[in-house]
C-alpha cells in the first residue's frame, strides 16, 4: 500500500507546498542524497530527473514519509516530514515505482478498501469520479491482477488521488502505457496541475518538454539543474542554435568563422546545418550576410533550442 492517509484536509492550498533544504541521505559509505534544496508551489508541474541511482526515488521517499534524512529538512505546506508525518501523509499522494497492489481484489473493492484505510467520507462517489477521471470504467469490473501494467498504474494513481491531496508525488507515473493510455494520463496530469503541486519523475523526454513547467535534474545525489523548462535549453548553448540550409553545400570551417557562431555541424545527406552560437549571441543577420558574401541562397534560417534530453545528457555523462 501506499502512505495511508486519512481523509482530505481542509485548509487552502499555500503558496509554497514543498520545500527541501539541505537534504541528505547516507546509506553506509554512499551518499544517496548530497545536501539538495529545492521548492516546488502549488499550481506548478515538476519534473524530476536524473540516471537510474541518482536518488530520484530517495528523495520522493522521504517527502512521502517512507524514508527518514540523515540530514537537512523536507516539509510539505509547513509540516516537517520528520515531526510531523501524519499531517504530511494527509497531504500527498504518492504512486510509487513499483506500485504495490492487491491483485486479488477487484479495482472497486480495492479503491473502497483504501477508502476505508483511509477514513475517507464520501468514498463511494470519489471512487466512481477517479475511474472515470483515470479512464478504468470498462475494466473496473476485473480483478487487478487481470489487468495490464497500464491499467494498474491507473488503479495506482486512482489510489493516490483518493483522499484530493495537495501535493502529487508520481515515480514513473506512465510506464507500461500504450499511446493512447499515455496521452490521456498526460492530460489528466497536465489538469492536476493547474491546482495541485504535481512531481513526477519519468525517463521520457518528450513527456517532460510536453508536460513540466519545471525541471529538476539530479546526479550521483546532488543536483545539478534547477530550471524551468526555457532556461534548462538554454544553459549548454547560449540562447539557441540555428538550423541553417544552403542551395549546395558549405565547408562546416568557413561556418564557424560567422561572427557568434562556436561551431557548425553539417547534415550528411543534405546542406542542412546546425551553427552552435557562442554565449547569448544572435547570428542570424551574420548568416544571411555570409550567405550572400559567398554567392548562396539560404533557402532556411531557423532557431532551436537543445532538447531536454541533450542537455540531461550533457548534465549527467560528464566526468567528475
Amino acid at each position: 500500500m501506499s502512505c495511508s492517509f486519512f481523509g482530505s484536509p481542509s485548509q487552502s492550498i499555500p503558496t509554497l507546498s514543498v520545500s527541501v533544504k539541505e537534504l541528505t541521505k547516507i546509506y553506509g559509505d554512499q551518499r544517496a542524497l548530497d545536501s539538495i534544496s529545492f521548492e516546488a508551489s502549488a499550481g506548478q508541474i515538476l519534473g524530476f530527473l536524473g540516471p537510474n541511482g541518482a536518488g530520484k526515488t530517495t528523495t520522493m521517499k522521504i517527502l512521502t514519509c517512507y524514508l527518514s534524512q540523515s540530514s537537512g529538512t523536507a516539509e510539505v505546506c509547513g509540516h516537517d516530514v520528520e515531526t510531523d508525518s501524519l499531517a504530511v501523509r494527509r497531504l500527498v499522494g504518492y504512486l510509487p515505482e513499483h506500485n504495490p497492489l492487491y491483485k486479488d481484489m477487484y479495482v472497486r473493492e480495492y479503491l473502497s478498501f483504501a477508502a476505508k484505510a483511509n477514513k475517507l467520507s464520501g468514498a463511494k462517489a470519489r471512487i466512481e469520479e477517479l475511474i472515470e477521471m483515470t479512464g478504468l470504467g470498462r475494466e473496473s469490473h476485473k480483478q487487478i491482477g487481470a489487468l495490464s501494467k497500464g491499467y494498474r498504474q491507473r488503479v495506482g494513481l486512482a489510489q493516490a488521488m483518493l483522499h484530493d491531496p495537495q501535493v502529487l508525488i508520481l515515480d514513473e507515473p506512465t510506464s507500461g502505457l500504450d499511446p493512447n493510455q499515455l496521452a490521456e494520463i498526460r492530460t489528466l496530469i497536465k489538469t492536476l496541475g493547474k491546482e495541485k503541486t504535481v512531481i513526477f519523475s519519468t525517463h521520457i523526454m518528450q513527456e517532460v518538454q510536453a508536460l513540466c513547467d519545471r525541471v529538476i535534474i539530479i546526479d550521483r545525489g546532488k543536483l545539478v539543474a534547477d530550471d524551468p523548462i526555457s532556461r534548462l535549453q538554454r544553459r549548454l548553448a547560449g540562447d539557441s542554435s540555428l538550423i541553417v540550409t544552403f542551395d549546395r553545400q558549405v565547408d562546416t570551417n568557413k561556418l564557424a568563422q560567422i561572427k557568434g557562431v562556436s561551431r557548425a555541424v553539417a547534415n550528411p545527406k543534405a546542406p542542412h546545418y546546425r551553427l552552435y552560437l557562442a554565449g547569448k549571441a544572435d547570428a542570424r543577420a551574420e548568416v544571411f550576410r555570409f550567405a550572400v558574401d559567398n554567392n548562396l541562397v539560404l533557402l532556411g534560417l531557423q532557431r532551436e533550442d537543445l532538447s531536454v534530453e541533450e542537455v540531461f545528457r550533457a548534465l549527467t555523462t560528464s566526468e567528475k
